[in-house]
């Protein structure tokens, strides 16, 4: 999706100066597309957390407007505000002295739903995030660093805002709790198309996730806002280049995927290999092609026992695939005459 064809979110010269003259954001202007996840990264200092927080005015710009859905929110009561935007911070942030249930329909109760709506949307969200509903009348405090970070996504949810800001959500997880919680929120975002805007320093987190992401430089410049793929193909400067590692080849394997035209024919040597599904990255498919004998991988389509080899995947497959999709996003970057 283009994020500037229907953006449900746009900044336009949105700046903060604070009264000694020091500048968080400068005069920043960019869009999210509805139904996109937006990642802001870069360096500690850069403006990140400050720009998500001007777009529910948690943090008053200093200059420029805010859209939300076309309406300027820099004109809204900020309470109205908050009460139609999800908030995920890194540390949760959950109320200590009442139940899992009584968090997550914080804002359901303010925004004056009945008792019963109320239960009946907390249990759809328990089941959504994952949780046992068993963990409903239980106390953060009795909970995993993961479960309550489900829990913050879940009260985030609760009231259905169309935007959702996440200030490094899993940042406080260990990295195999992470990892899970990376997952679940895809396919979570995948079934519920929310417009997020997510604050993260790791590139690697933001290429994982993102379907556009904002590189930010110290002072809240903004360096550079692409894809994924353009990010790592093409950062356009030294400082993006820095930023997203030397290794950006590597990490362009996991955004992309595997390209059946560059497939060679099943051979009757080849009923043996391993095998790699049509919908996973060249990263996983490369994977398992290093880890092969033969530097051969079998890759299938379909579910379950309906799946079927449509060819196999070579090294000079994985070279052909990145060049391929180099040049399709260039030529879909060239504009129309």
């Amino acid at each position: 999706m283009d994020a500037t064809a229907d953006p449900m979110i746009r900044l336009d010269g949105v700046g903060k100066k604070y009264p000694d003259d020091t500048v968080a954001v400068h005069e920043l202007t960019l869009e999210v597309g509805s139904g996109e996840v937006c990642c802001l990264v870069g360096p500690s200092g850069c403006g990140k957390t400050t720009t998500m927080r001007m777009i529910n005015r948690l943090v008053e710009p200093t200059t420029g407007r805010i859209f939300i859905g076309g309406e300027d929110v820099t004109t809204m009561n900020p309470v109205t505000l908050r009460r139609q935007v999800g908030y995920v911070i890194q540390r949760i942030g959950l109320f200590p002295h009442i139940t899992v249930r009584k968090n997550i329909a914080t804002v359901p109760q303010l925004s004056g739903w009945n008792k019963r709506r109320i239960n009946n949307r907390v249990d759809d969200l328990l089941g959504l995030v994952g949780l046992d509903p068993k963990l409903a009348d239980r106390y953060p405090h009795q909970l995993s660093g993961g479960q309550q970070q489900r829990v913050g996504v879940a009260r985030a949810l609760a009231a259905d805002p169309p935007v959702l800001l996440m200030d490094e959500p899993f940042g406080a997880v260990d990295p195999i709790a992470r990892d899970r919680l990376q997952d679940e929120f895809r396919k979570l975002q995948q079934a519920l198309r929310k417009t997020v805007v997510f604050v993260t320093h790791d590139i690697d987190e933001a290429v994982r996730l993102g379907d556009r992401i904002a590189v930010l430089r110290e002072g809240g410049h903004l360096e550079q806002y692409a894809t994924p793929a353009t990010l790592l193909a093409q950062p356009v400067s030294e400082f993006v280049a820095n930023f997203v590692g030397s290794d950006r080849t590597l990490k362009r394997l996991a955004v992309t995927p595997i390209d059946g035209a560059t497939l060679e024919p099943i051979g009757r040597q080849d009923s043996q290999l391993r095998t790699v599904e049509a919908n996973e990255s060249l990263r996983d498919a490369l994977a398992i092609l290093l880890d092969t004998p033969e530097g051969r991988v079998k890759v299938t389509k379909g579910v379950a026992e309906g799946r079927h080899p449509i060819g196999v995947l070579t090294i000079e497959g994985v070279h052909q695939a990145l060049r391929a999709e180099a040049t399709a996003r260039l030529t879909s970057e060239v504009p129309a005459p």
